[in-house]
């Protein structure tokens, strides 16, 4: 029996194993099974290449679970003495690096690069043993050993077949994996695609009520997945039926890109689009990336563009570089030449349904809308292919492409700038109105409801020449496409106070919500009363609540406008009312602030070219006075119309009925309109 001890640089290479080279413990499974498959796949190239004449059998791995023990067997190449010493004894020198390098040609799923993968037995183990023997010709079986300290044993041992079987010694710390059903739902997470069968205890069946075992070995694998087998030879559904394994609670697909490419480098894969739910984060992290048919994370940022994040499915290739414990990506010029290529491989497909399809497109552009936005939105060479597909859909859910629209509506909704103005709704049914006057005036209006549109219309400002996207809402039609000199105000300043301090007045307090009364020439056909959101603002609170930074928008209160039409007959009849109702009060006032105005802009006058320090006090002073007073008799003006305001019924009822239009009446302000109503009527 020979001892001595495992070259490595200090003694603390075992805790360091243990605690911190491996993300998770479960991962030793992971790398003994791989390194079991890489020995029999490494005896069927031999043979293929004629370097081995036995018999090769039916190539399977074996996972055992004893009372205190898991073991993995073999019936691969096995191991000589020489070469436990030299691939275990010395760790990290990798014997798969050594084969692949003679081998390169023949021996592309060969797994194990790292060397230290079968010390990933260490995490759980108190000892570990190798009994294994090799394939060559009279070779003596031997046995290892190792109690997880550097020193080692190995001796001859006998065995009747070659292979190897990895019997680890389960430690105190680590019983839960001598439950079949943990250690189960590890092969599955890991192992379910290896290219050689994986049995794991027997088959079992129902008998007598109860199950029983079979003497039927249980493979838990299929090592022909859908992912590694030619496109020609699948079906339709072929590729539902996969989806359906990888996630079975979930929709049908919408469409998948079937990936296999061999230079500049190696990669095949499936990838779906899903029907996405409404929220970003909860749909990621579903590619699942493979490394030669063994699992490796769902963690594809970096090798997936991040907006392809949002897809399902399987991505497998070998030349994409991992750190020692294959669990995280190291950075490297192949991942970013995989990038480039799956964003391609999916801006073709998407392209090539488009053309060969539009009707079938169309049909699922809701759910696929959201992973071609987020495209463009992140990645400059995306929107260059994706504009030519990607589609605008109006409020009548007719839908076109970009030129498309442009063609459709240049001609009407041209401003007198010259500039395009697209106008769209976030919501059809709240701004049904405003799309009413807006198709009535011969304009067509877009639906733009998606979670990313606020930032898309934002993008398309950029790209589209001359072109502005405007809430339907944002405005009154004639303002929003503006053709002509607006029309002149039909009311006096006077009386434009009027109204204004009547229709202020009756204004409900809401929280975060400011209104600004104003008054405007609209026609005797258009609303009498129109609540309206700046655009820019309304567009930054939106853009606040998708993207983080713009938190200061998002904290102010929404801003309205309310639009008083001055040449509708029912504000005709406020004004002329409240000027009946309040003459007597109000025309001492009205007199006593044209003359304060007429002072004012006397002293600011006398101010013209002369610095503040040649300016007289008397005047700085008379000048406070005026000020002062000025917003006193405001302030009494707005006292006297509030007091008149309380008592008509019609000031109140325009304003709830314009509420109730923009789903901002509820409560007891909805019961009190009700009432009112009714009253009204009899």
């Amino acid at each position: 029996m020979q001892k001595g001890n495992i070259g490595v640089t200090t003694e603390n290479i075992f805790p360091v194993i243990k605690k911190f080279l491996y993300s998770d413990h479960e991962i030793f499974l992971r790398e003994i099974v791989s390194n079991a498959i890489d020995a029999t796949q490494k005896l069927k190239t031999l043979y293929e290449k004629g370097e081995f004449k036995g018999e090769l059998g039916t190539p399977r791995v074996k996972v055992t679970l004893g009372t205190d023990t898991i073991t993995v067997s073999d019936n691969g190449i096995g191991l000589t003495a020489e070469e436990i010493e030299k691939y275990i004894n010395q760790i990290a020198l990798s014997g798969a690096t050594d084969f692949l390098e003679k081998y390169k040609d023949t021996a592309n799923s060969i797994i194990g690069h790292f060397g230290l993968g079968f010390y990933s037995a260490f995490m759980v183990s108190k000892k570990v043993e190798i009994v294994t023997k090799s394939y060559r010709d009279g070779a003596q079986a031997v046995k290892w050993s190792c109690d997880g300290s550097p020193e080692y044993t190995l001796e001859e041992t006998e065995k009747a077949e070659r292979g190897t079987d990895i019997i680890m010694y389960i430690d105190d710390d680590s019983k839960e994996f001598l439950s079949e059903s943990r250690i189960s739902g590890i092969l599955n997470k890991y192992c379910r695609f290896l290219p050689v069968e994986i049995a794991f205890g027997k088959k079992k069946e129902w008998k007598d009520g109860k199950q029983v075992e079979t003497e039927e070995d249980n493979i838990i694998n299929d090592t022909t997945p859908l992912w590694t087998r030619k496109p020609s030879e699948l079906k339709d559904e072929d590729y539902k039926e996969f989806y359906r394994k990888l996630y079975p609670m979930s929709d049908e697909p919408l469409f998948w890109i079937h990936l296999n490419v061999d230079f500049p480098f190696h990669l095949t894969g499936v990838l779906y689009f899903p029907k996405v739910k409404s929220n970003l984060e909860l749909q990621k992290n579903k590619i699942l990336l493979f490394c030669n048919q063994v699992y490796v994370t769902d963690e594809v940022q970096g090798i997936v563009p991040d907006f392809l994040t949002l897809m399902h499915g399987v991505i497998d290739s070998p030349d994409i570089p991992l750190n020692v414990s294959r669990s995280y990506l190291q950075s490297d010029s192949n991942v970013k030449k995989i990038s480039t290529y799956i964003s391609k491989k999916v801006s073709d497909r998407l392209a090539q349904i488009f053309k060969n399809d539009r009707k079938e497109f169309e049909e699922k552009w809701n759910d696929l809308k959201i992973f071609i936005h987020y495209g463009m939105l992140t990645e400059e060479d995306f929107y260059d292919k994706a504009n030519k597909f990607s589609l605008l859909q109006d409020t009548d859910c007719n839908k076109y492409t970009y030129e498309e629209y442009k063609n459709l509506v240049s001609a009407e909704q041209t401003d007198k700038e010259g500039n395009v103005i697209y106008l769209y709704s976030n919501d059809k049914e709240k701004e049904y109105s405003f799309i009413d006057n807006a198709k009535n005036k011969g304009y067509n209006v877009l639906l733009m409801d998606g979670q990313l549109d606020v930032a898309l219309i934002s993008l398309l400002e950029q790209k589209f020449e001359k072109t502005r996207f405007t809430r339907v809402d944002s405005d009154i039609i004639d303002n929003l496409i503006v053709k002509e000199e607006k029309k002149e105000s039909v009311i006096s300043t006077t009386q434009r106070e009027v109204l204004t301090g009547v229709f202020e007045s009756q204004l409900p307090k809401m929280e975060k919500k400011e209104f600004h009364v104003m008054t405007q020439a609209m026609g005797e056909t258009a609303a009498p009363v129109m609540i309206t959101q700046a655009e820019y603002m309304r567009r930054m609170k939106d853009m606040a609540a998708i993207q983080g930074g713009m938190s200061f928008y998002g904290d102010m209160p929404d801003m309205y406008t309310v639009l008083l039409n001055e040449e509708h007959p029912l504000i005709k009849r406020v004004l002329d009312n409240a000027q009946s109702a309040c003459a007597e009060k109000l025309q001492p006032l009205n007199a006593q602030s044209e003359s304060l105005e007429s002072r004012r802009k006397a002293l600011y006058d006398a101010r013209t070219g002369k610095k503040s320090e040649d300016i007289p006090q008397s005047e700085k002073d008379e000048l406070f006075e005026i000020e002062k007073e000025i917003t006193a008799t405001k302030s009494n003006k707005e006292a006297i119309l509030a007091e008149y305001a309380t008592g008509d019924n019609t000031v109140k009822q325009l304003i709830d009925i314009t509420l109730l239009q923009n789903n901002m009446l509820t409560g007891e302000a909805l019961n009190n309109f009700v009432k009112r109503s009714i009253e009204l009527m009899q």
